[in-house]
């Protein structure tokens, strides 16, 4: 029953991104994200978005010889975003207990403009924040809004 409630109002936060266009500038998605969680919205989608990289990387002769999945990135420090990114590593517990990617940005005089991302074991890296040994990002999913 929570499981079909969950993929209703994804459908919907989804629709309300594709067809207000312009609008959905205007609209501050940080509340949005807030009590839905960008995480839930992420986890709806992850197996097609995940299986879509793979066939393209199959296509083109870069397959991943790892196991995949996609997760939420959860940007520290510089607003709400929402994001997603394909992380790869050997089949079992380091892919598996993969929950987010921290993505951490920083500036270096001024010019120089670096995003850290860092996979780690909670969906929630300010409270916790722990680093998957051996597990790599492959991907990067990014949302029009």
């Amino acid at each position: 029953m929570f499981e079909g409630k969950r993929k209703k109002i994804a459908l919907w936060v989804l629709l309300l991104m594709l067809f207000t266009g312009g609008a959905s500038r205007a609209f501050d998605l940080g509340d949005l994200v807030g009590v839905i969680g960008g995480g839930f919205v992420v986890s709806t989608i992850a197996g097609p978005i995940n299986d879509f990289i793979n066939t393209i990387t199959l296509n083109r002769g870069v397959k991943v010889e790892g196991h995949t999945k996609v997760v939420p990135i959860v940007s520290i420090g510089s607003g709400t975003h929402i994001g997603a990114a394909q992380i790869s590593g050997p089949r079992g517990e380091p892919v598996g207990t993969t929950k987010a990617v921290a993505q951490i940005e920083a500036t270096f005089k001024d010019r120089l403009r670096v995003k850290i991302l860092v996979p780690v074991d909670s969906e929630n890296p300010v409270q916790r924040f722990r680093r998957v040994q051996g597990v790599g990002v492959s991907a990067i999913i990014d949302f029009k809004l």
